[in-house]
C-alpha cells in the first residue's frame, strides 16, 4: 500500500528523494575513499612540487645569490664561459636563468659518460659557485607526481585517470552537500573530532571549488596528450652542425645573443640551447607578449657560426592546441605569476590534500559511531583501511612502485 497524507496525497516521494541522496552520497564516498592512498599522495605531491625549485635552494647552498649582487639581465656569455670551462671534456646542454633574484644561474652539463648535472653560476659575474647532481627535490617530485616514476606511456595515464575519480567527486559534492553556497564563511567548530573534520571539509571544499575543477581539467588534458591528442611539434630551424669547439662556441655567445635581442626585443630570455651534434644553433627561449605558454613557446634561433638570426618563434602565432598545450603546465603547477602564485597554489593544492585525508577521515568516524566504538586515531586508520577494500592493495602498489623506482631517475646523474 501507499501512504497517503491528510489530502489524499502520496507519501513516495520523500522515500524515493532520500534513496537518490544516499546513492549520491554513496558514489562521493566511493570517489574519495577507494583509491585514497593513491589520490592523496599524488595531491601532496603535486602541492611540493610547486615549490620543488625553492626546495632545492634551501638545500644546496651553490644555488643562493645576494640579490644586491645581481643586475636586472644575466650575463649569458660570462655565465656560458665559466660553464665550458667547468664542463671539461663534457658538454653544456643549455644555460638556465635565475628564477629569482636570490637564485643563481644554472648550466645543464653532460658528462662524456652521458650523465648529467647542475653547474651554478652568478648571473651577473659568471662566477662558478658550485655544482649539483641532477636529481634533487625538483626531479624527484615532478616525476613522482606526473608518472609515479614509471615509463610516461604508463605512469601518465595511471596518474591523470584519477582527475575522473576527482570529477566524480566534485560532481556530486554539489548534490550531497546542501545549500553548499553557505559554507564560504561557515567556521570551523572544534566541538569534537568528528564536527570538526566535518566543517574543515565543508570549508575547504567551497574555497577550493575553483582548484578542484583546475587540476580536473588540466588533468585530463595531460590524459587527452598521452594516449591520443599530443599537440603539434614547434617550429624549429634546420642549421648545418659547427665545428667550432665548445670554448669557441662559448665565445661567439655574445654575438648570436645581440642578434637574437634585435630580432625580438621584448623578449625576456630565461634559456639558452646550446648546440648538438644535429643542429649548429644557439636557440634562446623566453617570456614575451603571449601569455600562458612555457618559455619554449617563444624562441629565436641563431647560427653559431654567423650569429644570424634563422627563426623567431612567437607563442602568438600557435595554434589553438598548441596554445591549450602550452597552458597546461602553468596553470598546474602555478608558475605564470611567479613566487606568488606558486605560493597561492600550494596553499590550495595543501587544502585539496587536506580534502582527500578528511574525506576518509569522516567516513571512518562515521563507521566508528554506528559501530559505537571508541574514536581514537588508531580506530580511525583501522576503519579507514577496512574501508578501502581490496582496492587498498593496487593504490598501496603503484605508491611503492613510485619509490622502488627512484633509483632509476639516479642513473641518468
Amino acid at each position: 500500500m501507499v501512504a497517503l497524507d491528510g489530502e489524499g496525497r502520496a507519501l513516495v516521494q520523500p522515500r524515493r528523494g532520500k534513496k537518490a541522496s544516499r546513492l549520491w552520497w554513496e558514489v562521493h564516498q566511493w570517489a574519495g575513499l577507494k583509491f585514497s592512498i593513491l589520490l592523496s599522495f599524488i595531491l601532496l605531491t603535486g602541492t611540493l612540487a610547486t615549490l620543488s625549485h625553492e626546495l632545492d635552494w634551501l638545500m644546496r647552498p651553490a644555488m643562493r645569490v645576494n640579490p644586491a649582487t645581481v643586475a636586472a639581465e644575466a650575463n649569458w656569455p660570462a655565465i656560458a664561459a665559466t660553464a665550458v670551462a667547468q664542463a671539461g671534456e663534457g658538454r653544456v646542454l643549455s644555460l638556465e636563468g635565475p628564477t629569482d633574484p636570490w637564485f643563481a644561474a644554472a648550466a645543464i652539463v653532460e658528462s662524456p659518460e652521458g650523465g648529467l648535472s647542475f653547474v651554478y653560476l652568478h648571473p651577473t659575474t659568471g662566477e662558478f659557485q658550485g655544482r649539483g647532481h641532477w636529481v634533487g627535490a625538483q626531479r624527484i617530485l615532478r616525476n613522482m607526481h606526473r608518472h609515479l616514476m614509471m615509463p610516461i606511456p604508463i605512469g601518465v595515464p595511471i596518474v591523470t585517470s584519477l582527475s575522473l575519480l576527482l570529477a566524480v567527486s566534485l560532481v556530486t559534492a554539489f548534490v550531497v552537500y546542501k545549500k553548499w553556497w553557505r559554507g564560504f564563511l561557515r567556521p570551523v567548530r572544534f566541538n569534537d573530532l568528528r564536527t570538526a573534520t566535518g566543517d574543515f571539509h565543508r570549508l575547504a571544499g567551497v574555497w577550493s571549488l575553483w582548484f578542484v575543477a583546475l587540476m580536473i581539467v588540466t588533468g585530463l588534458w595531460y590524459m587527452a596528450e598521452e594516449l591520443a591528442f599530443s599537440a603539434p611539434s614547434h617550429p624549429s630551424a634546420k642549421i648545418a652542425p659547427s665545428e667550432l669547439s665548445a670554448p669557441a662556441q662559448a665565445a661567439a655567445l655574445g654575438r648570436s645573443l645581440q642578434a637574437a635581442r634585435a630580432a625580438a626585443p621584448d623578449l625576456r630570455i630565461r634559456r639558452i640551447m646550446f648546440p648538438t651534434e644535429k643542429s649548429g644553433a644557439f636557440v634562446f627561449q623566453g617570456q614575451d607578449a603571449a601569455m600562458l605558454v612555457r618559455d619554449r613557446a617563444n624562441a629565436v634561433w641563431t647560427g653559431v657560426d654567423t650569429g644570424a638570426v634563422e627563426l623567431v618563434a612567437d607563442g602568438r602565432a600557435l595554434t589553438l592546441h598548441q596554445r591549450i598545450s602550452e597552458a597546461a603546465d602553468p596553470l598546474h603547477f602555478g608558475t605564470f605569476g611567479g613566487l606568488a602564485t606558486k605560493l597561492i597554489w600550494f596553499v590550495f593544492g595543501l587544502a585539496l590534500t587536506g580534502l582527500s585525508v578528511s574525506g576518509v577521515a569522516i567516513y571512518a568516524l562515521r563507521l566508528l559511531r554506528a559501530e559505537r566504538r571508541p574514536k581514537g586515531w588508531g580506530s580511525v586508520l583501522a576503519a579507514s583501511w577496512r574501508g578501502m577494500g581490496l582496492w587498498r592493495w593496487p593504490a598501496l602498489l603503484l605508491v611503492l612502485a613510485g619509490f622502488l623506482l627512484i633509483p632509476s631517475v639516479f642513473a641518468q646523474g
